[in-house]
């Protein structure tokens, strides 16, 4: 009970980058998606990723091997950070960037000993995405979540409210998966007071040029930053409008357990090729799901991926506004 008197809300800072001249403003510690996003975006930036093609063998590879990278920083790395030390600087430095892109094997992928950060981490002790832009331009990115589907199944008797499974998001066991076949380290363990690493990746870009935004996030656990990623990336590098954005097949790999989930509707050819470079394919019906909304000064577009079944909405301002 004190403990739960004891909590309060946070206000953090949220992690600035740049991508292709894009402004990326995104979520800190205690989550992940932010730093692992920025870290993903900036191994990716040194390559024509529209000269291989949307959704080839050749840019999934490229993703993928920065993905495992990234999430094996994740894995060794982050937790609470007002509890562990958070290398945030060194994981996306301009030398880390630099070593990942020049890491890159675009004819094999490696054992998973391979990849993330070589830093000793030491020994101390059901998710919904909106993105909302408003009638004067605001921008609202939101994830909010219980975690696994209904949670820990338990409903409160006077206000009926599902009670959330957070737990499942700190490490119980250093190097043992959780609901989602994620391994972690000390760094995300269980500890009185502590905040459980998340996956939520709300994110705002802005162009090289300050006219246009992008607002976007996903659900999905894991999947959350890998699709956010993805999404961004086929806006920016392949001119996709949003819907297109946000439907077409992605893929996901999260250093551990060594497997690429590719989605259900990715092209069989594209599937043999990842295998030939010594990828482990594992086919997935869902993956997460992604909200996004891109604006300029004439339009703005909005689209709800389709997997989960939304739809985008607008809402006329009242009258005299």
């Amino acid at each position: 009970m004190a403990d739960l008197e004891a909590y309060s809300p946070k206000q953090r800072s949220p992690i600035v980058g740049r991508y292709r001249g894009w402004t990326v403003v995104t979520m800190p510690p205690p989550s992940s998606g932010g730093a692992v996003l920025l870290a993903v975006l900036g191994a990716l930036e040194s390559s024509d990723l529209t000269a291989l093609g949307a959704n080839s063998a050749a840019y999934f590879h490229r993703l993928i091997e920065a993905m495992k990278h990234s999430y094996a920083d994740r894995a060794r790395l982050m937790g609470d950070p007002d509890r562990v030390h958070v290398p945030i600087d060194q994981m996306l430095s301009p030398d880390r960037i630099r070593d990942v892109q020049r890491d890159f094997d675009p004819n094999r992928t490696r054992d998973p000993s391979h990849y993330g950060l070589p830093i000793d981490p030491g020994t101390d002790a059901g998710t919904q995405h909106i993105s909302v832009v408003d009638a004067s331009g605001m921008a609202v990115a939101l994830t909010t979540t219980i975690n696994t589907s209904f949670a820990s199944r338990v409903v409160a008797p006077v206000s009926g409210i599902l009670l959330n499974n957070e737990m499942d998001d700190f490490v119980a066991r250093p190097g043992e998966p959780n609901a989602y076949g994620l391994v972690g380290s000390e760094a995300n363990a269980v500890a009185p007071g502590a905040r459980p690493l998340s996956s939520m990746s709300p994110t705002v870009l802005i162009s090289p040029d300050g006219q246009e935004r992008i607002v976007i996030g996903a659900s999905g656990g894991p999947f959350i930053i890998s699709s956010t990623l993805q999404v961004i990336v086929n806006m920016i590098d392949f001119d996709m409008d949003p819907s297109d954005a946000v439907s077409v097949p992605r893929i996901h790999h999260q250093w551990t357990p060594n497997i690429l989930f590719v989605d259900a509707h990715t092209s069989p050819d594209t599937v043999v090729a990842l295998e030939a470079l010594g990828h482990e394919v594992r086919e997935l019906d869902f993956f997460s799901s992604v909200q996004a909304i891109r604006m300029n000064q004439r339009e703005t577009l909005g689209a709800s991926d389709p997997r989960k079944g939304g739809w985008p909405v607008g809402v006329s301002p009242p009258q005299g506004q």
